[in-house]
C-alpha cells in the first residue's frame, strides 16, 4: 500500500491586506462624513438621506418636505387658476415661485393687481404655518433692460425693490415673521432671456418673461435658525446636527414627516 501523497501547504500571501486596507479606508471615510455632517446644515442632511431612501427603495418624495411645499403650492396656483402666470419649480436651494409682472402689478408700478391679491393671500397663508416656520422666504424683484425715469421709480433698481418689498409687506400685514423674509432687487441684471437681438430691436416676448417676482423657499441654516429663535430653542439643538429625534425632543417643534 503505497503512502497518501503529500499536501502541499500552500504559500502564505498578504492578498488580505488589500480587503483589510479597503475596510479601513471605509471607516475612514464614513468618519469623515459624520464629521463633516455635525458641521453642515440639517436640511441638507436630510435632503441627502431622502434621495439615498429613494435609490434604494425605501423612501419617496412624498416625506420630503421641499415636496410637500410644492405640491400644495402648485394645488393653490390650479385651484385659482393661475397657472399660466405663476411657475413652481424646485432647485438646490428649495422651491422656487415665479410670478409674472404683467399679472401681478400695473404697470410701471408696484401695486398689486385686484385679482393678484388672492393667489398671494393663499401662498401667505401656507408658508405661514407652523411646520415652515423654520424657512425662509426670499423675494427677488426682476425688470427688462427698458429704463423706467418717474419720481418714485429713477431707474429698474427701485422698482424691482419696489415689487420685491411689496410682497414681503404683504405677507408681514398676513402675520409672517418678519425675521423669515427678505426682499433683493436684480433689476435687469439677471434676465431669463435675452432682451433684445444683435442689432437692439427688442423682444417683447423675452422683455415679458424677464419682468417678474421670484419667491425662493428654503430651510434655515442651523446658524440662522440659532440666531432668529435664540439659545432657548435652538443652541442645545444645534450641537446635536443630525440626530432628528433628540432635535425635535429638546426645541419642542414638530419633526417634518
Amino acid at each position: 500500500m503505497s503512502a497518501p501523497p503529500a499536501i502541499e501547504e500552500e504559500a502564505e500571501t498578504e492578498d488580505w491586506l488589500t480587503t483589510y486596507a479597503d475596510a479601513i479606508t471605509l471607516l475612514m471615510a464614513f468618519f469623515v462624513m459624520l464629521l463633516n455632517f455635525s458641521k453642515i446644515d440639517i436640511p441638507a442632511f436630510e435632503k441627502a438621506a431622502t434621495g439615498i431612501k429613494n435609490e434604494l427603495g425605501l423612501g419617496n418624495d412624498v416625506g420630503n418636505p421641499i415636496q410637500k411645499i410644492k405640491d400644495d403650492i402648485t394645488d393653490i396656483v390650479y385651484e385659482l387658476r393661475a397657472d399660466e402666470v405663476v411657475q413652481v419649480e424646485t432647485d438646490e436651494k428649495g422651491i422656487t415661485i415665479e410670478l409674472a409682472s404683467s399679472a401681478f402689478y400695473q404697470p410701471g408700478s408696484a401695486e398689486f393687481r385686484p385679482e393678484a391679491l388672492a393667489v398671494l393671500q393663499k401662498i401667505g397663508e401656507l408658508l405661514i404655518a407652523p411646520r415652515y416656520r423654520t424657512y425662509i422666504v426670499e423675494v427677488e424683484g426682476h425688470t427688462d433692460d427698458d429704463p423706467i425715469h418717474t419720481d418714485r421709480f429713477p431707474s429698474n433698481w427701485e422698482l424691482s425693490a419696489g415689487r420685491a418689498t411689496r410682497v414681503v409687506r404683504a405677507f408681514i400685514e398676513q402675520g409672517m415673521d418678519f425675521r423669515r423674509l427678505k426682499a433683493i432687487a436684480y433689476a435687469e441684471t439677471r434676465p431669463k432671456r435675452p432682451n433684445r437681438q444683435a442689432d437692439g430691436t427688442p423682444i417683447p416676448d423675452n422683455m415679458s418673461e424677464n419682468r417678474r417676482v421670484v419667491i425662493d423657499v428654503y430651510p434655515m441654516s442651523l446658524d440662522e435658525r440659532e440666531e432668529i429663535f435664540g439659545d432657548r430653542y435652538y443652541g442645545m439643538a444645534g450641537r446635536l446636527r443630525g440626530n432628528k429625534q433628540e432635535y425635535g425632543s429638546i426645541t419642542g417643534l414638530p419633526i417634518d414627516k
